[in-house]
């Protein structure tokens, strides 16, 4: 059985920093594209970062550039996203979202990744 599971969200304030972290597992997941997407509370789904089965291939959405830095272990089905200079409109469920196809070429689409974590909240006073 197939699980991703999400970790690392908290309360922080404006300007600082947090890092979250996914694992999926139930199989081998280090060949296939991961990502992160966000949503708030009565907003749609937003792209967050992508990252491809060696890491050379990576995608942010146009708020995380500059700020947000998605990488992940080789040879694992881990992902780690590191946040810094966070705002307040970065409050958000982040999840964490799986390919079920090794060595497809990234994509900002949700509907692309068919496993998907319960999200972690990360929340930003400011």
């Amino acid at each position: 059985q197939v699980q991703v599971l999400e970790s690392g969200g908290g309360l922080v304030q404006a300007g600082g920093s947090l890092r979250l972290s996914c694992t999926a597992s139930g199989r081998s997941f280090y060949k296939n594209v991961m990502a992160w997407f966000r949503q708030a509370p009565g907003k749609e789904r937003e792209f967050v970062a992508a990252i491809n089965w060696s890491g050379a291939v990576i995608s942010y959405g146009d708020f995380a550039k500059g700020r947000f830095t998605v990488s992940r272990d080789n040879g694992k089905s881990t992902m780690s996203l590191q946040m810094t200079d966070l705002k307040f409109e970065d409050t958000a469920l982040y999840y964490c979202a799986v390919d079920s196809t090794p060595y497809r070429r990234i994509s900002s689409h949700g509907d692309e990744y068919a496993y998907w974590g319960q999200g972690t909240q990360v929340t930003v006073s400011s």
